[in-house]
């Protein structure tokens, strides 16, 4: 196989316990959302852990906070991603993001370049938001807002209007 696909991380911090009735806004929508992203265009992977009472990779905890959360996935393009992102009910319910989630003082999201058919892991995907956090955008961990092609060059892009359903 040749070429690559779009790799994510993101986390965010919960104000409150999953299970608290203060996350429900959050919580109830969350298998609504993953459906949509397992069909949408260019969507490859998404990282699922094994408690079916959680929806995706809820009860994941890699990192030390214990409040911290992750999604992973894995795009065909950064096109792609940013169309699930912004022009899909997974945008309206980040509206109330403040509600749910601490604002967090690093970097919440980073994207990266993996070969196709490679499957990131957690701590793989935590190298990336170090990087992202100490230099900033790079060829090897950047945003949407500074990307980078497969081949290490700074995407130029007319990014879509964001509809946010």
């Amino acid at each position: 196989m040749n070429g690559y696909y779009l790799a994510e991380l993101n986390i965010a911090e919960a104000k409150f316990p999953m299970d608290d009735a203060r996350m429900d806004g959050f919580t109830k929508r969350i298998d609504v959302v993953n459906a949509l992203a397992d069909d949408a265009d260019g969507f490859v992977w998404r990282l699922v852990d094994d408690n079916p009472d959680m929806g995706g990779a809820l009860s994941l905890r890699p990192f030390d906070n214990p409040n911290m959360l992750v999604n992973m996935s894995v795009w065909k393009d950064i096109q792609s991603l940013y169309a699930f992102v912004f022009n899909t009910v997974h945008a309206k319910v980040m509206k109330g993001k403040p509600a749910w989630f601490s604002h967090l003082k690093s970097h919440s999201t980073v994207m990266w370049w993996v070969p196709v058919g490679h499957i990131p892991t957690l701590n793989e995907a935590k190298e990336k938001l170090a990087l992202l956090d100490d230099i900033g955008p790079s060829k090897d961990a950047f945003t949407f807002n500074q990307a980078f092609t497969q081949n290490a060059k700074p995407l130029v892009w007319d990014a879509p209007e964001k509809d946010c359903a």
